[in-house]
């Protein structure tokens, strides 16, 4: 690292340097860097949260209008696998156990894909301690909707159909009529409503 690079930091010039720059003079002090991202004056840990929750509810609601039972945050602790599951429910009809993941943003499919595992492993012994009696698991991956998240996925389709391979009009479709014979995993894309600005609202066709 540079004497000037130094000084410039020192002398709180700090944003005329790099994310990198400023990472090396943190470690040699054996601090560590936070870096902030807000946006309309929000964290994004915030936002995040908040869509998150946004995501839940959505679900949550079209699951019990389909005449799903439904929990949510369920937390589990078997033979010390512990967790917790975003969206738990039970199709009383069909006998099936339903473990859906909620994520905001597109997540680590590795880990995802190796905590779903885990999670519908587990899930008939879950749903017991509620009384839902499964025969059956499915699971769902729902994620905001939107162009990077759909980028995303694509920039890793095939590892994405493996794992999930029902999209859209099948999730739905599976939801109206679980079938308990099919090992069901799907992805949904699910939009969340945001404010738009008057200008939004009445721009021209294009």
């Amino acid at each position: 690292m540079s004497r000037g690079t130094v000084s410039r930091i020192e002398r709180g010039h700090a944003d005329e340097t790099t994310l990198a720059a400023l990472d090396a003079v943190a470690k040699a002090l054996s601090a560590r860097l936070d870096v902030l991202l807000s946006w309309n004056g929000e964290g994004l840990d915030r936002l995040l949260d908040a869509d998150h929750a946004a995501i839940v509810e959505l679900v949550a609601r079209e699951l019990r209008a389909l005449e799903w039972d439904v929990a949510v945050e369920v937390t589990f602790n078997i033979r010390g696998e512990r967790g917790s599951i975003d969206i738990l429910a039970f199709h009383p009809t069909t006998g099936v156990i339903l473990v859906v993941e909620v994520k905001s943003v597109v997540p680590d499919l590795q880990a995802t894909v190796f905590t779903l595992d885990r999670k519908s492993r587990l899930a008939v012994e879950i749903a017991r301690a509620r009384d839902w009696r499964g025969v059956a698991v499915g699971r769902i991956l729902v994620v905001a909707d939107g162009r990077t998240s759909r980028r995303r996925v694509a920039a890793h389709e095939a590892t994405f159909a493996a794992a999930f391979p029902a999209r859209g009009v099948a999730v739905r479709r599976w939801l109206r009529s679980p079938d308990p014979g099919q090992r069901f995993s799907g992805l949904w894309f699910l939009a969340i409503a945001r404010g738009v600005s008057a200008r939004q609202r009445v721009a021209p066709p294009r």
